[in-house]
């Protein structure tokens, strides 16, 4: 996916604001809720000059809550290039210290859009392949998810690379008779990324099988 356009806008009540535009979609940054609502009112109108209409759904005025904005709102997140961005949990290094920021995560449908992907490639009954196999099948795409989607709060694909892992346990149970059992399925499985811990691609940030 190409990056999307960060600029400032050139007419409107504000010309100093900053945005980002992907497509059609676009994130506009504003200080104040009055701010905020001249601008929304500033892009209906010259919509409607154009003949256009901003989305009635997707198009709305959030607040950016965290530890300094405290305030309630109607709207506390948005999601944007397949992230939701809201308030989470951050970690600061420098104060060793929990606190709440606005942050992006795998929004919830691109989270449901790759899973049903992982489960259209049934990989628990492609007994005739390799092991090896199965991982040249996957690692392009899964790279490309950790890549993109793991950049920021990648705790939230975790569950999504247990699932896989899952897979290629019941994969070892199917293939191989010995191993039908879930226990010696299991030792197989840790002798296997012990001896290759970097086979599947999402096996380095975790090879646990469930």
């Amino acid at each position: 996916m190409t990056n999307p356009d960060r600029s400032r806008s050139c007419n409107g009540p504000d010309p100093g604001l900053e945005f980002e535009r992907y497509a059609d979609d676009a994130v506009v940054h504003c200080v104040t809720l009055r701010q905020a609502r001249e601008v929304l009112a500033a892009l209906e109108n010259r919509m409607e000059e154009v003949g256009l209409r901003l989305h009635p759904d997707k198009t709305r005025i959030v607040y950016c809550k965290d530890w300094k904005r405290r305030g309630s709102y109607e709207h506390t997140s948005f999601t944007f290039l397949g992230y939701t961005f809201q308030a989470r949990e951050a970690w600061s290094q420098r104060r060793k210290t929990r606190y709440t920021s606005f942050l992006p995560a795998i929004s919830k449908d691109a989270l449901n859009k790759i899973s049903s992907e992982v489960r259209s490639w049934r990989l628990h009954k492609q007994v005739k392949a390799t092991f090896h196999e199965l991982a040249r099948q996957v690692n392009p795409v899964v790279r490309g998810w950790i890549q993109y989607y793991g950049a920021f709060y990648g705790s939230k694909l975790i569950p999504l690379l247990l699932r896989i892992n899952a897979y290629l346990l019941r994969w070892i149970r199917k293939k191989y008779r010995r191993f039908s059992s879930f226990k010696k399925a299991h030792a197989c499985w840790q002798r296997i990324t012990r001896q290759h811990p970097r086979l599947f691609a999402h096996w380095a940030l975790n090879p646990r099988a469930w």
